[in-house]
């Protein structure tokens, strides 16, 4: 019987490095050429292997440069320091990631749900959002308990707190929930017709399923390719069903490069008459500019940019 606790410790390849920091195998090896670290060994092929006390300390580089620190500054400080740095910058936005409202924090108990993600309850935690989901609305829902949820979760996960299984069947928990839900609208197809996708490289899902849901609470027409899908497959599925939007989800675990690049390609071919409309937790959204595109800092920008859509239309109609 394999040791639990020998798989634990198990030292970690590149590849899975890469998956579970959000730091690119290009990143990994510029910074063991600059900064020494990390240092990892190697196996018998000469593949590299990340102890895991270096991949911890990873997660945490992560979720400060996310903060708007720097690398180089970071990178030699012990695990000790970067926790407290990391405490800081908590309290300094109030001990809540940004996207958490107070409003959202008061209306329903979060830390209920992470208590019983801690405690490995995945399906007591379903009902318990089941419940919420029926006595707030799908709406609220999203607004109240999905989007604070689901950054405590990160925030708890980038600080060794969960295994990424934990995360994940804690995602896989809200996402179930909200798609009961959104099977449950009767929505009245009206324009705009929004395609929803993320890129390649881009595996999570819930940002994506939480603008769905606001989106069909809108009354829109919404075409959802899960995520991942290719460029070209996504511009002939917009072409196809003559999508008026299509709609992307970009969170902090892609590097800037794919994320201007992917949107470039993807304004090059899309016909003009198709929106691009993207939104999610990546710095570089809110550092480029990009012709042709619309970035959406939040969902509570998702009611206004269909408003602003139609009024748009409605005049272009009258217009022409």
């Amino acid at each position: 019987m394999t040791d639990p606790n020998a798989v634990e410790a198990a030292p970690r390849s590149i590849a899975a490095v890469e998956r579970d920091t959000g730091l690119t195998k290009d990143t990994l090896r510029v910074w063991e050429r600059r900064y020494g670290f990390p240092n990892p060994g190697r196996d018998a092929f000469g593949e590299r292997l990340y102890p895991i006390d270096q991949v911890d300390k990873l997660r945490v580089l992560r979720r400060l440069m996310d903060a708007g620190h720097r690398p180089g500054k970071l990178i030699h400080l012990p695990m000790t320091a970067l926790m407290v740095l990391g405490r800081q910058e908590r309290q300094g936005s109030a001990a809540a990631p940004a996207h958490l409202s107070a409003a959202g924090l008061a209306a329903t108990d979060v830390g209920e749900y992470l208590a019983l993600i801690y405690s490995r309850q995945p399906e007591a935690l379903r009902r318990s959002l089941a419940q919420s989901l029926l006595r707030l609305g799908l709406e609220r829902f999203v607004f109240d308990v999905a989007a604070p949820l689901t950054g405590l979760i990160g925030e708890v996960w980038s600080r060794g707190e969960l295994e990424i299984f934990d995360e994940r069947l804690s995602v896989e928990s809200l996402q179930t929930v909200m798609r009961g839900a959104l099977a449950s609208i009767s929505s009245s197809g009206a324009p705009p017709t929004v395609m929803l996708t993320t890129i390649p490289g881009e595996p999570h899902g819930l940002g994506l399923l939480m603008a769905e849901s606001l989106l069909s609470l809108q009354g829109c027409r919404c075409l959802s390719l899960g995520v991942q899908t290719p460029l070209w497959d996504a511009v002939l599925a917009a072409r196809a069903h003559r999508a008026d939007v299509l709609a992307l989800s970009f969170s902090s675990a892609l590097n800037a490069a794919q994320v201007i690049d992917s949107l470039t390609e993807l304004r090059e071919k899309l016909p003009a008459s198709t929106r691009i409309w993207a939104g999610g937790d990546s710095p570089a959204l809110r550092r480029n500019r990009l012709d042709g595109v619309e970035v959406l800092t939040g969902l509570h920008d998702i009611s206004p940019q269909v408003a602003r859509w139609r009024l748009t239309m409605s005049s272009e109609r009258q217009t022409n």
